[in-house]
């Protein structure tokens, strides 16, 4: 199987997605002799090389992380230049997408999307895999990530066996649909410094902690 998989993170080779990716591969390449070429959307200057890729693959994923509910405007600009490209297009597309919030709800309007953009460019629709909680990964212990790992690895064989997306991982990635009932009540009552520890520390690395609260664009 020629496999060709794009990063459409804004973050480059330093995004949770590369991380992803590198997992899958591992997995893959256990079941398999080819090895996937990957290329990085956010270099925008090799546009044209990746679109000669993309047109050159047999099966192609596209991986990329949901940003406030939709997909990075780099994977946008992608899309649009494949679509209106006369070059020949991969058999097969499929998709994985991650993101920072826990409940895959946040995710399945832009499955769709892809679902149908998939139709429009009469390829075979692979799936997409839906993944929550993404967010943090590079930071987190060891014994936080092993399971989500060790997921994606067994993920990448299976699709290096089957040329599919194993179904029963990809029930597991999309769990918690929603939030429950309970800890929607209970999250409110954490203290905001424990629930925003992430960000608060990149606002404080950025030195941009002064300037949390600026609204550049209120009238």
């Amino acid at each position: 199987m020629r496999l060709t998989i794009f990063n459409g993170s804004p973050r480059n080779k330093k995004s949770n997605s590369k991380i992803l990716t590198e997992k899958f591969i591992e997995g893959f390449n256990e079941a398999s002799d080819d090895q996937p070429e990957v290329f990085y959307l956010a270099s925008a200057r090799n546009r044209e090389m990746h679109l000669k890729a993309f047109s050159e693959s047999e099966t192609c994923l596209i991986i990329f992380p949901l940003y406030t509910d939709s997909m990075p405007g780099i994977v946008k600009e992608f899309f649009e230049m494949i679509y209106l490209s006369d070059l020949p297009r991969p058999a097969r597309l499929g998709f994985i997408l991650q993101s920072g919030f826990a409940e895959s709800i946040h995710s399945v309007y832009l499955e769709r999307y892809l679902k149908k953009f998939t139709r429009r460019l009469k390829c075979e629709y692979i799936g997409t895999v839906i993944k929550g909680g993404v967010e943090g990964i590079q930071i987190m212990p060891p014994s936080m990530t092993r399971k989500l790992f060790k997921n994606f690895k067994a993920m990448g064989k299976y699709f290096a066996e089957t040329g599919q997306f194993s179904p029963e991982i990809m029930r597991e990635f999309a769990k918690p649909y929603k939030m429950p009932i309970l800890k929607q009540w209970l999250y409110p009552l954490l203290p905001s410094s424990l629930h925003n520890f992430y960000w608060n520390a990149n606002l404080k690395k950025n030195n941009a902690w002064e300037k949390r609260f600026d609204a550049p664009y209120k009238l």
